[in-house]
């Protein structure tokens, strides 16, 4: 858990504390195992993240695979200035629709014109910053960006409230007959704070055992 920007031991205490309902849902999930994905670079961990987008891990990962194959060392080989060389039709071939190939450019283009962030800097930015320069990408909208910031950087207070399986995780934990508003969500959610990205990934376990 070093790469963590929190204690996670602290954060359970915290939320356990701040929620009576949600330290139910915690005792029975166990402890915090949350597991962030290496990111060799910003670029590297968005145009991954594109290439997933609404297809399962398992075909992403193959189309993905075959878009990275025509770089020296694979993935590790995928730059900006690779793909913005490889041809339309090489891309497309690999099973990106145009849509995600609009996307890979724009991505490209804004990395290698220093737009997008670089690792380094994104670790010293605060979470509003980095999805508002993000978001500036085609295909990247906002709970992309969050989810970056859950998964690759490991910022502790991120709610992502446009995540379907959150919502559905809440009602499911909290016993509701609807699924809740953004706004309903964002305020029950104000008691979570500094660790609502915990408090989130505890809720999604309650799918898990559903």
């Amino acid at each position: 858990m070093a790469e963590f920007g929190f204690e996670p031991a602290k954060a359970v205490a915290h939320l356990q504390a701040a929620d009576p309902a949600l330290a139910r849902i915690i005792d029975q999930a166990g402890p915090f195992a949350m597991e962030l994905k290496k990111a060799r670079s910003v670029f590297a961990a968005l145009a991954e993240a594109i290439v997933y987008q609404q297809l399962s891990n398992k075909a992403a990962a193959t189309i993905f695979g075959r878009v990275c194959g025509h770089f020296p060392r694979g993935p590790s080989g995928l730059t900006p200035e690779r793909l913005l060389a490889l041809s339309d039709a090489r891309i497309r071939a690999a099973g990106i629709s145009r849509a995600k190939l609009k996307s890979l450019r724009d991505l490209a283009r804004r990395t290698a014109a220093g737009e997008v962030p670089t690792l380094a800097a994104a670790r010293r930015m605060d979470d509003a910053e980095i999805v508002e320069r993000l978001v500036a990408i085609h295909g990247i909208g906002r709970w992309s960006a969050e989810m970056f910031l859950m998964f690759r950087l490991g910022r502790p207070d991120v709610l992502p409230l446009d995540d379907y399986s959150l919502r559905k995780a809440y009602a499911t934990a909290f016993r509701k007959r609807t699924l809740p508003s953004r706004e309903a969500l964002e305020k029950a959610g104000e008691k979570w704070r500094p660790y609502r990205t915990v408090a989130s990934w505890y809720l999604w376990q309650t799918l898990n055992r559903s």
